[in-house]
């Protein structure tokens, strides 16, 4: 594959396309589009976690006047729980995780000097960001914001008479819409540039696993996202059209709305966690000073885990009046579908065993990803197995378990990711002090969110009640206090963000320069300059993988390339 003739083709472009700051609004290189996915993530990140402190402080100070935001009613309440949950998976986790990495990373790991569909990446970043734009604006619409749960379960979604369909309900559906259109443009984009635009003498073995883990991911979403679709538009046609595909009053079937949702709901779990598992598994390799323990192995468990888990939906409904025999096969394939992810977390371990590890804030991040994970996935047993998933269903303990996962996916995977290739996207380092603090006050605050709320869950405490002194049982002092405990950490946690953001732009304009390899890494990405240049290497010196014997150098690179996780 001659990549020279493409590389100038690119540069050609890049000298007569858009200049100044147009060059960052009308771009079609990866790596601008790659950090608009990026920042604009990061901002709605602050509007997520803006709706959490608001709905915890109403929980933990019930009717009391909240700072920065006032005094929230029911219906407020209903809309910020909802949006927090949609806007943290929808806009935060697969734009960071997917869209940004997944741009930015893939052509520098496969030794391409961009997408193979330039023109295609900016149209789907252009509709991402209006999904952004409608998701926010639907909060401000007279009404307010939907607030019928981000599973948007009917008849609440459906039926006009509950008062949650109006213009926000609609708005919020369009918005999940066009943010499902734009990573389909996106995941075929990865996928093509994968096949056919690697460095000459890649081969699939050669292929570092974060670019397998994003792509396979990629695959898993567009596999799974077309019933949904199809439903969305079902839904939309009950909300405005008065139609009867999910309302019971009017002869639906709320039940098949769930059947479509979680038919794309729970791969949407794996599609997010896969690209941080190979985040994770990267920087673990490098900071080891070891190859992959068993780089095949992961492959071939991360294809099984996207397989198994179509086959797991059901157990979201396992109080929904479905048969207790297929509740059965539904608990089994639940139990089946943690073996995979178990044994790539013992491949990571594995990796660190007696390897020459140094505890950099990369490293630290991808450390507590396993720790952390492991309690959601530990957790999430006790609600794979039917019986017990009764009693828990709709508590705050499935609301933890989730958080659990969930949270070491979308936001220790960030960081992790952030901290590592922000050398490479930049050129700059960011300041290690601030990092290690950043680090402890977001782990430990977590851990003191959620710990309290799977008490909570076990002693019967439902989710999304707007007050639970209404609830003599659940207004008990002990558990108030809890409740005072989460929020005050949820608090902490969210003050202790504006560490990483004066660290990430300070360091953007004045961190210390950084090298072209600061972490004596050997995937492709690392043989360029820091930033890359438009094209990513002088067209005349495109990578292309030869091979020799394996080994490490503490130099960093020398002259051959050689890909990190080839198995020996």
């Amino acid at each position: 594959m001659a990549h020279s003739s493409t590389a100038h083709a690119h540069e050609h472009a890049h000298d007569h396309g858009p200049q100044g700051i147009l060059k960052y609004i009308w771009s079609t290189d990866h790596k601008i589009i790659g950090m608009q996915y990026m920042f604009t993530g990061m901002f709605m990140a602050l509007i997520g976690g803006f709706m959490a402190y608001t709905f915890r402080m109403q929980l933990a100070f019930p009717g009391a006047d909240i700072p920065l935001f006032g005094v929230v009613s029911p219906g407020e309440y209903n809309a910020l729980v909802t949006n927090h949950g949609s806007i943290m998976i929808f806009w935060v986790a697969m734009p960071v995780l997917i869209a940004a990495f997944g741009n930015y990373l893939i052509p520098l790991m496969i030794g391409a000097d961009d997408m193979v569909f330039p023109r295609l990446n900016r149209l789907s970043y252009q509709i991402f960001l209006l999904s952004a734009i409608l998701i926010i604006a639907s909060q401000f619409v007279p009404g307010g914001g939907f607030g019928g749960a981000w599973t948007s379960y009917p008849p609440l979604s459906a039926n006009p008479a509950y008062n949650l369909t109006g213009l926000g309900a609609t708005m919020w559906l369009l918005a999940v819409a066009l943010e499902f259109v734009a990573f389909l443009l996106g995941g075929i984009n990865f996928i093509v540039t994968l096949m056919n635009a690697r460095a000459p003498g890649m081969r699939a073995y050669d292929i570092p696993i974060v670019v397998w883990m994003i792509v396979i991911a990629s695959i898993l979403f567009m596999l799974s996202v077309g019933p949904l679709m199809a439903g969305a538009v079902m839904l939309l046609f009950d909300q405005t059209l008065g139609t009867g595909f999910f309302d019971p009053g009017t002869g639906g079937d709320p039940i098949l709305w769930q059947h479509l949702f979680w038919f794309f709901g729970h791969p949407e779990v794996y599609v997010v966690l896969l690209p941080a598992l190979g985040f994770v598994a990267e920087i673990i390799t490098v900071f080891s000073r070891k190859k992959l323990f068993g780089y095949k192995t992961v492959l071939y468990t991360a294809v099984a885990t996207a397989i198994l888990s179509f086959f797991v939906w059901a157990h979201h409904q396992f109080v929904a009046g479905i048969d207790p025999r297929m509740a059965n096969v539904f608990t089994v394939t639940t139990l089946l579908i943690s073996i995979p992810i178990a044994e790539v977390l013992f491949v990571i371990i594995a990796t660190l065993y007696r390897g020459s590890i140094t505890l950099t804030v990369p490293m630290l991040w991808a450390l507590a990803f396993v720790a952390e994970f492991l309690i959601g996935g530990v957790t999430g047993i006790f609600l794979g197995a039917s019986g017990a998933d009764i009693y828990f269903h709709d508590t705050y303990f499935v609301l933890a378990h989730f958080h659990y996962t969930f949270f070491p996916i979308a936001i220790i995977g960030t960081f992790a990711a952030v901290t590592m290739w922000f050398p490479k996207m930049f050129g700059r380092m960011m300041n290690e002090k601030l990092g290690r603090i950043h680090f402890w006050l977001t782990v430990t605050a977590f851990n003191f969110i959620f710990i309290p709320l799977f008490i909570l869950g076990t002693a019967g405490q439902h989710r999304r009640i707007y007050d639970y002194n209404h609830f003599p049982q659940l207004a008990t002092e002990g558990l108030q206090d809890l409740r005072i405990v989460a929020t005050t950490a949820t608090v902490v946690l969210l003050l202790s963000q504006v560490l990483f953001l004066f660290n990430f732009f300070h360091s953007l304009f004045k961190g210390e320069k950084a090298p072209d390899n600061p972490w004596k890494s050997n995937t492709l990405e690392w043989t360029t300059s820091s930033p890359p240049p438009h094209g990513n290497w002088p067209p005349d010196a495109m990578p292309n993988v030869y091979r020799g014997p394996y080994e490490y150098s503490v130099e960093g690179r020398e002259d051959d390339y050689w890909p990190q996780n080839q198995p020996a």
